[in-house]
């Protein structure tokens, strides 16, 4: 009971939210970048050098994936653990709870990065949308060609123009899907593949997110009490 009671249980919650919406977001964002390549390969560009750039950064962004799944790994543990650090179990153990300077400074350092990693992950969630978007938008239009399939020139006028979104470049060709081809694109199995994994990818951004709003809020309280509340025996809870 006495080290039940000093389990951080609010970095414990957060570190297992972190760690689903960072597995969720790396392995479904993962796929969904190899599917987008290949939609796009077969049905908006001809020619293997108007998506040669998208493939690069496509490959980057695939790279980029491994290493922030390991960055975020690693640097949730570090915080579960700076949780165990800062809670009563360490009075419990040690006898009287002492903070150190170096203990006081690496619990605000954890709190500045935690704040940090927070605004910048809230620019990943919003980037993360914008696939989402554009597969939104072209179900959107294929449910609108599919109710018009007795206007065959109004079908035709319905376009999406990869290019448009800068997923391809103005010169590639044909660049978009019109008609009944966009319609018969959005009933294959690679469009409703994607689709779903950048709802999944876009999912675990956000439980990510709230992972690191979580950490900071919880390591903002563990500090307070570290600092103002430590000489007089209580521990954080936190």
């Amino acid at each position: 009971m006495r080290c039940l009671a000093g389990v951080p249980y609010c970095s414990l919650v957060a570190t297992l939210l972190c760690f689903s919406g960072i597995s969720l977001f790396c392995g479904c964002g993962h796929q969904a970048l190899t599917e987008m390549e290949r939609l796009i390969e077969d049905y908006f560009a001809r020619n293997r050098q108007d998506y040669n750039t998208l493939a690069y950064i496509i490959q980057y962004f695939q790279y980029a994936i491994y290493g922030l799944a390991s960055f975020f790994f690693l640097y949730c543990i570090a915080l579960l653990a700076e949780g165990f650090y800062t809670t009563s179990a360490a009075k419990q153990t040690f006898g009287e709870f002492r903070s150190t300077m170096c203990g006081r400074c690496l619990s605000s350092s954890f709190i500045v990065v935690t704040y940090v990693l927070a605004v910048l992950w809230l620019l990943v969630f919003a980037f993360s949308a914008l696939p989402v978007y554009f597969f939104y938008n072209m179900g959107a239009t294929c449910r609108t060609i599919d109710l018009l399939t007795e206007t065959p020139a109004s079908i035709n006028q319905l376009c999406v123009d990869a290019r448009q979104y800068g997923l391809l470049p103005w010169s590639a060709v044909p660049g978009k899907a019109c008609g009944m081809t966009l319609s018969n694109v959005c009933k294959t199995r690679e469009y409703w593949m994607t689709y779903n994994l950048y709802i999944a990818a876009f999912a675990g951004a956000g439980i990510t997110l709230l992972a690191l709003l979580t950490y900071t809020v919880s390591s903002t309280y563990n500090f307070a009490v570290l600092r103002y509340l430590g000489r007089k025996g209580i521990g954080p809870r936190c």
